[in-house]
C-alpha cells in the first residue's frame, strides 16, 4: 500500500467542509483565554511508556492503553522513495509488496494464514523517507505478531516467480492511482518543487520501471537497508511493557546490525512559477496554489507551518469567510504535507462545474498574499493552540493511533516523542509564523495546478462483462503453521465485552449511550437523528436535506457563524451539527461544549440571508455531480437494483434546489430534528450519571413536533442481472461494483452464515480465495473487496475491485466461479478456521477507539439491535459448520442476478 495524499475535505462527493487533508499526525496545546495570557498545556503523559535501544540499534518503544484488549504493532524501516536509485522510483515500494511473499522459513501462504488468524489487520505504506509494517490484533497474539516482524527483517525470499505474480498487482495499482486526476496533479506538483532532489517523484514507481525491476535488484535493496539498526518498533495496547521489551530482545537482539549505504543528499533548487491545467471526472473543479513548506527537521520553522495551518482552516479565518460563507466556492482551505528536508503546503478551492476559475484564482492568491502581508495575531495562535492540544488528545484515543503517532514522531519526524512535537507547537508565537510568511507563500515560486471539471458519455448496458466459465474449484491446500504460531492460534475463544455501556431515556424519548473509559482522553460525543431523507423530502423539494446541512453551519439564535465559532475556539472544541452531529472536547470543556453543541441543533440560526448564498452553492454542486462519472455509475447501480419507483432513486438537481423557498427549509427541519429519533453516544473518562445531567441540562428541553415520521425504507424484491458500462475518460482503470439484493435481515442465522463465508472469499488477504486467484496467482487486481451491508429492511452482498480493461472479464469469471463452488461444496475445515478467526477476532479491535465505540454503537441503534450484538455474532459464529455455510449460499445467492457496474474505458 503506498501512503498517498488524500484532500478528505474535499474528495467527499456529498459535502465541502472545509478541514486539513489528512496526510500526517497534527499534535497541539493550549493557550490562555481570549484575553491572549498564556496558559501552558498539561505535558503528555508518558508513564508507563517503555524505551530501550537495542545493542544491534533496534529502537523500541511500548505505549500501554487499556482501552481494549487489542494491540498495534508499528515496525518502521528508514528507508522510502528517497532511497531508490535513477530510473527505478518503485524499487522501495515493490520490496515493501514483496514481504508478503514469504522468507527463508515462512512461505507466503503461511505469512497469509498466519496473519488472517490472528485477525484485525495488517497492512504497510511506503512514503518517502519510510517504510512501515503494521499489525492490529488482539493482544494475546503480540508474541506471533512480533515472531513475523523479526522473521522478514533478517530474510525475505524475493524469488523471480514470485515478483512475476506480484508485479501484476502492484502495476493495477499503480494504473489505479493514475486514474486519479488529483494524484496525477500532484506528482507533477512535487516534480516541480523538488526538481533535482529525491523527493521529486513519490513512492509509487512506474509500470515501465517496475517491467524493468528484477527480483535480484529487491533483494539487494531488502539486503541493504532492512535492518535493525534502521528500525524502531513501536507496541501501543493492553500489554505489560517489561514483558514486551523482554519478548522484543528475544526475537530481535540476535540479528546483526549493519553497515547502511550513504543516503542521497536534499539540495533543493529555487522554485519556478508554473501553471498545470488538467481535466478532472469530479462533479466539481480545484484550484491549488502549492508553495514550498519547512521540514520536519527545521522543528520550529515546521510547528510554526502546523499551527498557521490550522489558523487558515478556521471558518472564521479569511479564506473560509471570503471565498466560502460568501458563496464564491464550494470550500476552501490550506494544507501541509511535510518530509524531512522540506514540505509542500497547498492554498485550495473547489467550485462548480462552469464557474469563472481564473477569477477565483485571483482571488486565492489575494488572500494569501494579504495573510503573507499583515501576518497572523496573537489571538489567531491561541485559538489555533487549544485546538491543536484537543487534537492531540483525541488522537490518543485510539490504540492504532498511539502507535501511529509514535511512529510518526520518533521514526519518521525523529524527535523525542509526541512530547517533543507537542512543546515545539507550545512555542510557536505569532511573530513566528509572522517571519515566515513572506517567504512561503511567495507566489513567484508557487506551482497553480488546475483540475475543471468534465463530464462523460452516458451509461451503456452490455450483454456481459465475464469470460468462459470453468466450475472446477481451485483445490484448498491446508497450510500447516510453525508450532509458534499453531499453539496460540488454534483454539478460538469467544471475547467478553470490555465496554460496560449504560443506556438511559431523557423524558423527551431522547436515548443516551455512556462508555466510560480511564483510558480516554478527550470526550467524545457522536450524535444521531435517524431519518431518510428519500421518505420524508416532499416531493419536488429533493436537495432540501443538503441545503439544510449548509445552513446550519451559519451559527445559532444566540451566535452568528463567527461568534458561535470564536466560542468553539475558547474551549478548544471542535463540533458539528446536522442528523448525525459531533463534538470532542476536553473533559473539564465538556458541559460548555454540549450546551454550544445542543445551541446548534436545537436552535440554529439558519438565516434567510445565507439560504440563498448556500441554495446557490449546492445548486452548483448538482449542476457538475450529475454529469460527472460517478454520479452516473451510482444511479445505474441503484436503478439495476432497486423497483422503477423506490424512493432511493430520487435526487436533487438544480432545478429542485432553486426551487426551494426558505419556509421549506425550515419546514424540513421541524419534521425531520426531533429528540425522540435521537441517540447520543458520550464515551470518555466521565462518570454516567455527570453526563446524563449534562446532556439533559443541553438536550432536555428539546420538543418533538408532531406525528413520529416513518423513516425505514420498504423491502424490495430480488434484483435481475444487469451489465451497465459508465464512460470516463480520466481513468486508465476501471473501478468495478458487483452486487446483489438479499432478502434476508441481519443478525439471521444465514446472514451469519453468509459473512463467514464472505470471509473465506476476502477477509484474509492471500489466505482467501478471491485475493489468491485475482491478485497473488494472477495479478488481475490491486485490491478485491467484498462485504454483506444491511439495513432494517435491505440487504446486499457487493464486491468492488479495480483492473485493468482487458483483466475485467476474468477477474468478473473467477468471483462468479467462486460464488458457484461456494453453493457446490462445503468450505475446508481450515477455511472455516481462520474464518471463524478472523470474525471473531476482529471484535475486541472493533471497540480500540473512541470513534470506533462510538459509531459502533450508532450503528447498532440505527439497526434495531442489541449493544452487544457483535458478541452474541460471535457465539453465533462458533456453531455454524461448512454444511451451514454452503446451504446459505445455495439458498440466498444467486450468481446469474448479478448487476456489474464497470466505471471507466470499455472492457476488452
Amino acid at each position: 500500500m503506498l501512503n498517498r495524499f488524500v484532500p478528505v475535505g474535499l474528495l467527499a462527493a456529498a459535502a465541502f467542509t472545509v478541514s486539513p487533508w489528512a496526510f500526517a499526525e497534527q499534535t497541539g496545546h493550549s493557550d490562555a483565554a481570549s484575553t491572549g495570557q498564556q496558559v501552558a498545556a498539561a505535558p503528555e503523559r508518558e508513564a508507563g511508556v517503555a524505551r530501550e535501544t537495542l545493542a544491534n540499534g533496534l529502537k523500541i518503544i511500548v505505549v500501554p492503553s487499556h482501552l481494549a484488549p487489542s494491540v498495534t504493532t508499528m515496525l518502521t524501516y528508514d528507508v522510502g522513495s528517497r532511497e531508490t536509485s535513477a530510473g527505478f522510483p518503485g524499487t522501495a515500494h515493490a520490496q515493501e509488496h514483496m514481504m508478503f511473499r514469504g522468507t527463508k522459513d515462512l512461505s507466503a501462504a503461511q505469512i497469509s494464514a498466519i496473519s488472517a488468524a490472528m485477525g484485525g489487520d495488517f497492512n504497510a505504506n511506503t512514503q518517502d523517507e519510510v517504510t512501515q509494517y503494521f499489525f492490529n490484533i488482539p493482544s494475546q497474539y503480540l508474541d506471533v505478531a512480533l515472531r513475523l516482524h523479526a522473521e522478514r527483517m533478517q530474510s525475505v525470499t524475493d524469488s523471480e516467480a514470485a515478483w512475476k505474480k506480484e508485479r501484476g498487482a502492484i502495476e493495477q495499482e499503480v494504473s489505479r492511482d493514475l486514474s486519479s486526476p488529483m494524484q496525477v496533479a500532484i506528482k507533477e506538483v512535487r516534480a516541480q518543487l523538488f526538481a533535482g532532489t529525491p523527493y521529486e517523484h513519490d513512492a509509487l514507481g512506474t509500470k515501465a520501471s517496475f517491467d524493468k525491476t528484477t527480483a535480484k535488484m529487491l533483494k539487494a535493496f531488502h539486503d541493504q537497508w532492512y535492518a535493525p539498526n534502521n528500525a524502531t518498533l513501536v507496541v501501543a495496547g493492553d500489554v505489560d511493557p517489561t514483558t514486551v521489551l523482554a519478548k522484543a530482545k528475544d526475537l530481535f537482539g540476535g540479528i546483526p546490525a549493519k553497515k547502511l549505504p550513504a543516503r542521497a543528499p536534499i539540495n533543493l533548487q529555487p522554485v519556478k512559477p508554473d501553471t498545470i491545467r488538467m481535466p478532472t471526472d469530479t462533479g466539481y473543479g480545484l484550484a491549488l496554489v502549492a508553495f514550498r513548506t519547512p521540514g520536519t527537521h527545521d522543528v520550529s520553522a515546521e510547528a510554526a507551518t502546523e499551527v498557521l495551518a490550522e489558523i487558515l482552516n478556521n471558518p472564521r479565518g479569511r479564506l473560509y469567510s471570503q471565498l466560502v460563507a460568501t458563496g464564491k466556492t464550494l470550500g476552501a482551505g490550506f494544507a501541509t504535507w511535510p518530509h524531512r528536508a522540506a514540505g509542500m503546503g497547498f492554498g485550495y478551492l473547489a467550485f462548480p462545474k462552469g464557474a469563472d476559475s481564473k477569477t477565483l484564482v485571483a482571488d486565492l492568491r489575494s488572500i494569501l498574499a494579504e495573510i503573507a502581508k499583515n501576518g497572523v495575531t496573537p489571538a489567531q495562535v491561541t485559538a489555533a493552540r487549544r485546538s491543536l492540544l484537543t487534537q492531540n488528545a483525541a488522537d490518543r484515543d485510539s490504540i492504532s493511533g498511539l502507535a501511529q503517532r509514535w511512529s510518526q514522531a520518533v521514526a519518521i519526524d525523529q524527535m523525542e516523542s509526541p512530547a517533543a512535537e507537542l512543546k515545539a507547537l507550545q512555542n510557536v508565537t505569532a511573530a513566528d509564523i509572522n517571519a515566515l510568511l513572506p517567504a512561503m507563500l511567495n507566489p513567484a515560486h508557487s506551482i497553480l495546478t488546475v483540475l475543471t471539471p468534465k463530464g462523460s458519455g452516458a451509461p451503456a448496458s452490455h450483454k456481459g462483462f465475464g469470460g468462459a466459465e470453468s466450475f472446477t474449484p481451485d483445490h484448498v491446500k491446508d497450510v500447516k503453521l510453525p508450532k509458534w504460531a499453531a499453539k496460540p492460534l488454534a483454539s478460538i475463544t469467544t471475547p467478553k465485552q470490555t465496554i460496560q455501556p449504560t443506556e438511559t431515556r431523557l423524558a423527551n424519548g431522547l436515548k443516551l449511550i455512556v462508555v466510560p473509559s480511564k483510558s480516554v482522553h478527550a470526550i467524545h460525543v457522536y450524535g444521531d437523528v435517524r431519518d431518510e431523507p428519500d421518505l420524508q423530502t416532499p416531493k419536488g423539494q429533493e436537495g432540501v436535506d443538503d441545503v439544510l446541512d449548509q445552513l446550519l453551519t451559519f451559527g445559532t439564535t444566540k451566535h452568528d457563524r463567527t461568534a458561535y465559532q470564536a466560542a468553539l475556539d475558547k474551549i478548544g472544541a471542535s463540533a458539528s451539527a446536522g442528523t448525525s452531529f459531533s463534538l470532542t472536547v476536553l473533559p473539564n470543556q465538556f458541559p460548555k461544549g454540549l450546551d454550544l453543541l445542543a445551541e446548534n441543533e436545537l436552535s440554529p440560526a439558519l438565516p434567510k440571508p445565507a439560504f440563498k448564498i448556500v441554495q446557490q452553492q449546492v445548486a452548483g454542486q448538482y449542476a457538475g455531480r450529475l454529469d460527472s462519472p460517478d454520479f452516473k455509475a451510482s444511479q445505474a447501480f441503484k436503478s439495476a437494483l432497486y423497483p422503477k419507483n423506490d424512493p432511493t432513486l430520487r435526487h436533487a438537481t438544480p432545478q429542485s434546489i432553486m426551487g426551494l423557498t426558505y419556509q421549506d427549509v425550515t419546514n424540513y427541519y421541524q419534521n425531520v430534528f426531533r429528540p425522540d429519533l435521537t441517540t447520543i453516544v458520550v464515551v470518555g473518562d466521565i462518570d454516567p450519571n455527570a453526563a446524563k445531567q449534562a446532556v439533559a441540562h443541553a438536550f432536555g428541553g428539546w420538543k418533538n413536533h408532531g406525528k413520529t415520521p416513518d423513516v425505514t425504507l420498504p423491502a424490495v424484491p430480488d434484483n435481475q442481472a444487469a451489465n451497465i458500462h459508465v464512460p470516463d475518460s480520466a481513468k486508465s482503470q476501471d473501478s468495478v461494483k458487483i452486487a446483489e439484493t438479499l432478502d434476508l435481515r441481519a443478525a439471521s442465522h444465514d446472514y451469519r452464515a453468509l459473512q463467514l463465508g464472505n470471509q473465506v472469499l476476502t477477509g484474509g488477504f492471500y489466505a482467501s480465495r478471491l485475493y489468491r486467484q485475482l491478485r497473488a496467482d494472477r495479478g488481475l487486481v490491486y485490491f478485491i473487496h467484498s462485504g454483506l451491508s444491511a439495513s432494517r429492511t435491505r440487504t446486499h452482498l457487493a464486491f468492488q475491485y479495480g483492473s485493468d480493461p482487458d483483466k475485467v472479464a476474468e477477474a468478473n469469471r473467477l468471483i462468479r466461479q467462486a460464488l458457484v463452488t461456494m453453493a457446490k461444496a462445503p468450505v475446508s475445515n481450515s477455511e472455516l478456521h481462520q474464518a471463524r478467526a478472523g470474525l471473531i477476532r476482529q471484535i475486541p479491535l472493533n471497540e480500540s477507539s473512541a470513534s470506533d465505540i462510538g459509531y459502533g454503537l450508532l450503528s447498532r441503534v440505527e439497526l434495531g439491535q442489541p449493544l452487544d450484538e457483535p458478541y452474541r455474532a460471535a457465539r453465533a459464529y462458533q456453531s455454524i459448520d461448512a454444511k451451514a455455510i454452503q446451504a446459505a449460499f445455495k439458498k440466498w445467492i444467486r450468481p446469474d442476478d448479478l448487476v456489474h457496474v464497470v466505471q471507466g474505458p470499455a472492457p476488452k
